[in-house]
């Protein structure tokens, strides 16, 4: 069993910046498939960015222009840039990995493996 551990959550003020970073516990496992979701307070599980293989992103609209989604395949590390946040931006963010391929890439339930989540908190 793998776990995800995601890092770089922290409080901001609106207009700042974060990079999360989420690391597998096994350094070879390196799934096709991985993305970003958030769950904001009172409101749904989200997708925010998702990636297929090395550079195929997908991003929700409203963070789109703002949110970078990449991968080091060299240090095996998923990162999310994310400039420009705003207080809509506050929630836990966590990472996913390893769906089927048919699957759409912010079908939450569609992934096998999650972390605990790291907490972004923007202030305005």
């Amino acid at each position: 069993q793998v776990e995800l551990v995601e890092s770089g959550g922290d409080s901001v003020q609106a207009g700042g910046s974060l990079r999360l970073s989420c690391v597998p516990s096994r350094s070879t496992y390196s799934p096709k498939y991985m993305a970003w979701f958030r769950q904001r307070p009172g409101k749904p599980r989200e997708g925010v960015a998702a990636i297929e293989g090395d550079d195929v992103t997908t991003y929700a609209d409203s963070v789109k222009g703002r949110f970078t989604i990449s991968r080091d395949k060299a240090k095996n590390i998923l990162y999310l840039q994310m400039d420009n946040l705003n207080s809509d931006d506050t929630a836990k963010y966590s990472c996913a990995a390893e769906k089927g391929p048919n699957r759409p890439p912010f079908l939450w339930v569609a992934y096998n493996h999650w972390g605990q989540g790291t907490q972004v908190t923007v202030s305005s």
